[in-house]
């Protein structure tokens, strides 16, 4: 039996929505193991995407900063000509940008009631952005005859544990629905397609719930280990997928939720 490797030395790898969170912290955890990072968002004026940029290259790996909006094709083809001018391959596509825009308060149930504009970008960005990357990426390790598609999904796609986040949770079921297609369709090419379904996670998205000391002590009682996930507990998980260390697992969804699930 061979030792365990999490290296992704000389590996490349894109990490959409990197400027914060779970993005960031995939990112840097990869660099850390050896690999090349391109980052991107959609915001780059504020300055974030070039610091988790400039902490990948202190790392001693070369970093690539795309402005990039993951539900436009345009931009998501000018991203991957970018990254192929500088690489000249993509081993490892983290397909982690996404949003939650605010639900009303409503009179009717929410399922009912999506504005039309929240249900259009959240599909836009969430899924849409998730099968545009892979598409144009997914062509590249095609013909590169290798690579490793990585889904941040949320245990949102697996269970309704929240009613007012209806179109958030249809989008990340479809993520999941979307890596098992990719997994079974590129298999023959030596690309493998998984998914991470984070449970609550200590991010701007779920700002909201960790900043309020009582609201964050009853969701941290509905989870069994008792708190909510740091965001590099669920890069480490995409280290162990994105390596060599899982090269016989594809189309699986990886639940990091405390066993919220279980």
């Amino acid at each position: 039996m061979g030792a365990l490797s999490l290296s992704l030395e000389d590996k490349v790898a894109l990490v959409t929505g990197s400027r914060r969170g779970i993005g960031k912290a995939i990112a840097l955890t990869f660099a850390e193991a050896g690999a090349d990072v391109a980052v991107s968002d959609c915001v780059i004026d504020d300055g974030e995407l070039k610091a988790v940029a400039e902490q990948i290259t202190k790392l001693g790996q070369r970093a690539l900063v795309i402005k990039a909006d993951v539900s436009q094709k345009k931009d998501v083809e000018d991203m991957v000509r970018s990254m192929m001018d500088k690489f000249g391959v993509i081993d490892i596509l983290v397909n982690n940008a996404g949003i939650v825009l605010p639900v009303p308060v409503l009179e009717v149930t929410e399922v009912l009631e999506v504005p039309d504009d929240n249900w259009n970008r959240m599909i836009e960005v969430n899924l849409k952005g998730c099968y545009l990357c892979s598409q144009a990426i997914g062509k590249i390790m095609v013909k590169q005859k290798q690579g490793n598609i990585i889904n941040i999904a949320s245990v949102s796609g697996l269970d309704v544990a929240n009613t007012l986040n209806v179109v958030y949770n249809i989008t990340k079921a479809g993520v999941i629905m979307l890596t098992r297609t990719l997994a079974k369709e590129l298999a023959g090419y030596n690309i493998r397609a998984n998914a991470i379904a984070p449970g609550g996670v200590r991010t701007d998205l779920l700002k909201p719930v960790w900043t309020n000391p009582e609201y964050l002590k009853r969701v941290e009682a509905s989870i069994p280990m008792k708190r909510i996930a740091e965001p590099v507990e669920i890069a480490n998980v995409a280290l162990f997928l994105a390596s060599d260390a899982s090269s016989y697992i594809t189309g699986q969804v990886i639940p990091v939720d405390g066993g919220l699930l279980a």
